[in-house]
């Protein structure tokens, strides 16, 4: 059974840094056999998306909010997925979750909910004002 476990969240000031990640675990899988991607959902709205990621690393996506301030990468030897944030708003306030799905192309990325297969528990990022 695959596992996603996500750490690194907390409470950071506006205009601050947080980088939050994800390992995947259940042998024999590792993160380069997933496409990956990052969601988020604040209290009372959708999960939306962030950032993803293709399962080779070569191809990545961005939701516009983020672009120029979220970074996503996967570090394959060790399995884990991570999404660097710089220049936090308030806005960014929300539980974020890392999700996966195997595709047999490796360049292929998804950035809907509903595409994903495996989902994490969520990492809580809290920016204050």
């Amino acid at each position: 059974q695959v596992q996603l476990i996500e750490s690194g969240g907390g409470t950071v000031p506006a205009g601050g840094s947080l980088k939050v990640s994800c390992v995947v675990s259940g042998p024999p899988y590792s993160s380069n056999s997933y496409a990956m991607s990052w969601f988020r959902q604040a209290p009372g709205l959708e999960r939306e998306f962030v950032a993803a990621i293709s399962r080779s690393g070569s191809d990545t996506d961005y939701a516009d909010s983020v672009k120029g301030r979220f970074t996503i990468s996967k570090d394959i030897a060790e399995n884990t997925l991570s999404l660097q944030m710089s220049s936090l708003a308030p806005e960014d306030t929300a539980v974020y979750y890392c999700a996966a799905r195997r595709y047999y192309d490796s360049t292929v990325y998804f950035t809907q909910t509903s595409e994903a297969t495996y989902w994490g528990q969520g990492t809580q990022v809290t920016v204050s004002s």
